[in-house]
């Protein structure tokens, strides 16, 4: 014992003392890394909860479709037709541009807080599919500002969530999702979202 000891000691005040420091950062190096190693397996994994949103807004976005005769009232419009593989009820390919109001409840006929600027695309053969990319802009004396979502609306499903990628004013560089709820709907005529927003990213 006392001889292993003393080579211990020896190979330790070579390699401290020795005409190589390089070795002797080698050595503490591997050491580092090996005492690193063992407190990652000993650290017990940890499981990924859910945070509560730092902010959370529920609103009612509300679409008339333009057809041919309501100018006045109408809120959305289509910007292409449907493409040859889109001959169906899916709409593959059309493109509808809209500036909708957003409201508080569920009245067509509420104040605005905001509305909703962009465009969806029927984007699906198979299935009732829109990916929906738009701005909600705010201008109440409650919020000032923007939004920005994009995401699809796979229309049959009873929920559909979306992403918020960023925002200005007071939703500055906001983090999300949106969670979309068929709420009413008259086929070519007008449909009625309710948008649950939830912002788990908040810098004011």
């Amino acid at each position: 014992m006392r001889l292993y000891m003393h080579n211990t000691n020896t190979a330790m005040k070579g390699l401290i003392v020795g005409e190589k420091p390089s070795s002797c950062i080698l050595f503490f190096f591997i050491i580092f890394l090996f005492l690193l190693s063992l407190s990652a397996l000993a650290e017990p994994s940890k499981s990924i909860k859910a945070k509560e949103p730092c902010k959370r807004l529920v609103l009612y976005y509300h679409n008339i479709i333009f057809n041919g005769t309501n100018v006045a009232n109408a809120t959305s419009a289509r910007a292409t037709n449907q493409t040859k593989l889109g001959e169906d009820h899916f709409h593959f390919g059309m493109l509808m541009a809209f500036d909708d109001p957003m409201t508080k409840d569920n009245h067509l006929l509420s104040p605005p807080v905001a509305r909703a600027q962009g465009f969806y695309l029927y984007d699906m053969k198979t299935a009732s599919s829109a990916w929906f990319s738009y701005t909600l802009v705010f201008n109440s004396s409650e919020y000032k500002g923007t939004i920005n979502i994009i995401g699809a609306n796979i229309i049959d499903n009873e929920t559909r969530d979306l992403s918020v990628v960023g925002g200005t004013g007071d939703f500055f560089m906001v983090r999300g999702i949106v969670t979309f709820r068929t709420d009413a709907i008259e086929v070519s005529k007008y449909f009625r979202l309710q948008m649950d927003i939830k912002l788990y990213e908040c810098y004011n």
